[in-house]
């Protein structure tokens, strides 16, 4: 790092969880964010402002009007454009010497398999159970870790994946997919109140800092947000011996 940098990220140095070497750890490091709405958004402007060195962000949809109240990454003027052009494009402006590329399209398949496996952590910030199904057997074929965030009405969780370790559960293992269809709420249905999506996907950011730096205990188990009353609550999620994606053969 040379002066600037050090100036930078002084706050996060000062750290003794974190220090040059965390730090270093994160420039060096390369987050996949697939999804760059509500979630997406803080996740890829708190990783690039933290020094996280390369980012992909992937989605296919474009901004419209009504992302505006909670997706902050886009401004008035990305109205019509791509949002992973346009996150791409605020998180640069943040941290210009973070190296981050938009994916214009949405990952499945083979494209979906390289991306995770070129990345050193995975954040889920879709919102739809089949997405998250595909991402959640991507990494775990990869042996990449995931954090998975969801957010609606007033009501959010977090939970991460890492299949590193030998008893760690997947996403299948917390949601079946025999038990749940691909009819998942959404936020024009729905609703959301803006700074939930803030919460959660800063959660995430949180928890992807301390995988790639090192620093602290990564999240266990299921956490839930009540919005409303202010109130989290936590979960353990053993691994299913029967989980159709994670269970030893």
């Amino acid at each position: 790092m040379d002066d600037q940098a050090l100036l930078r990220y002084s706050r996060q140095i000062v750290l003794p969880e974190v220090d040059i070497e965390g730090q270093e750890r994160l420039l060096a490091a390369h987050a996949l964010v697939i999804g760059a709405g509500g979630l997406g958004s803080p996740v890829a402007l708190y990783l690039a402002a933290a020094g996280v060195g390369r980012l992909t962000i992937a989605d296919a949809d474009s901004v419209e009007i009504s992302n505006l109240q909670r997706q902050i990454a886009h401004r008035q003027l990305d109205l019509g454009a791509n949002k992973a052009d346009s996150a791409v494009m605020a998180a640069s402006e943040l941290n210009p010497d973070c190296h981050v590329t938009a994916v214009a399209e949405r990952l499945e398949g083979e494209s979906l398999r390289h991306a995770v496996s070129a990345a050193d952590v995975v954040l889920d910030c879709t919102d739809r159970f089949s997405s998250r199904y595909a991402i959640n057997a991507a990494c775990r074929e990869a042996g990449k870790p995931l954090v998975s965030g969801a957010a609606i009405r007033f009501s959010g969780q977090l939970a991460v994946f890492d299949p590193r370790q030998p008893q760690a559960p997947c996403y299948a293992c917390l949601y079946p997919p025999d038990d749940v269809g691909d009819e998942a709420l959404s936020c024009a249905e729905s609703g959301v109140i803006a700074p939930l999506v803030g919460v959660i996907g800063c959660f995430q950011a949180l928890e992807a800092l301390k995988l790639l730096s090192g620093a602290g205990q990564v999240h266990q188990g299921l956490s839930t947000f009540d919005g409303l009353r202010g109130q989290w609550r936590h979960f353990q999620v053993p691994r299913d011996p029967a989980c159709p994606v994670c269970a030893q053969p």
